[in-house]
């Protein structure tokens, strides 16, 4: 059976699908089975570079600086999933536009919410399938970062940013903190310090600083982000899928446990990749001075 991303990403490729909407055609038995691929009111989506094995994933909330309110996290969360299943995608990329990447939670929906009522919903629990996707999530930073702009930006694998990027957690100035990863990631990223320093002023940071600092892998001209972003993405899928999930997770596990810990895991994880086919591809093409031939297997 067909699965729900596959499915995304035919209609993709044939020019079906638009903003998240499937586009009216004649009634017939091919189309009644895309009729249900997602709707999408808070974000875009896409399929993009030379072989079409990249995710696009685009917020899409102009009106209101991209602020993140759980039915946008909800459909990111549905995107990037569908994404993670289809075979054909590499990787995933999240961005906003050339002015905005997020400019936090949507104070207008948080306003009025309590302690209890917060518990009730999860709230914030839609993150989750950013962080737990096996393929890499690249985000591409143009405009603000901010709050949970910022904290999305790191649930992500690599961030690249335009030069005119902006970051922040000020949630401190309006009688809250951090709440989706700022007081967790930053330290980690950025060291205790510097993420004293963010968190407890709200100051912003510019991107070059965010490149300093560790929390940014690259800056680049506004124009030139999308498309270099895309060329790592395809960087990417060119080396086995199988590997680089094997490889993503153990750059993760130094994150969550201590050096002796993550050499252990590390070690488990390569003795592992010699029971691949993939892995007996690559060497066997690299001794044979070819390209090799990767099926994730």
């Amino acid at each position: 059976m067909t699965s729900a991303g596959a499915v995304t990403r035919i209609l993709l490729r044939k020019n079906l699908l638009k903003n998240g909407r499937v586009a009216a055609l004649p009634n017939t038995g091919f189309v009644k089975f895309y009729s249900a691929a997602p709707t999408y009111e808070n974000i875009k989506i896409n399929v993009v570079g030379s072989k079409k094995n990249v995710g696009l994933i685009q917020l899409n909330r102009p009106k209101a600086l991209n602020a993140l309110c759980m039915p946008l996290f909800i459909e990111l969360g549905k995107a990037v999933k569908d994404f993670d299943a289809d075979g054909t995608i590499s990787a995933i990329i999240i961005t906003g536009n050339e002015k905005v990447f997020a400019a936090g939670a949507d104070i207008k929906d948080m306003q009025n919410q309590t302690y209890s009522s917060l518990q009730r919903a999860g709230t914030l629990k839609g993150w989750d399938e950013v962080s737990n996707c096996g393929k890499p999530v690249i985000a591409a930073i143009n405009g603000i970062a901010l709050g949970a702009g910022c904290e999305l930006a790191m649930l992500c694998d690599i961030i690249y940013a335009g030069e005119k990027a902006q970051f922040g957690q000020p949630e401190i100035n309006i009688g809250t903190i951090p709440g989706a990863g700022g007081t967790q990631r930053l330290p980690r990223y950025v060291g205790k310090s510097k993420a004293m320093e963010i968190v407890l002023t709200g100051n912003f940071f510019s991107a070059q600083e965010a490149e300093k600092m560790g929390l940014v892998a690259r800056v680049f001209p506004v124009e030139k982000l999308l498309e270099e972003t895309i060329k790592l993405a395809e960087r990417i899928g060119t080396h086995s899928p199988l590997i680089v999930k094997l490889a993503k997770q153990a750059v993760n596990q130094a994150y969550e446990t201590n050096l002796a810990a993550g050499l252990l895991y590390e070690k488990s994880i390569f003795y592992g990749t010699f029971a691949t086919n993939d892995r007996k591809e690559g060497m066997t093409a690299f001794v044979e001075k070819r390209a090799p031939r990767f099926k994730n297997d």
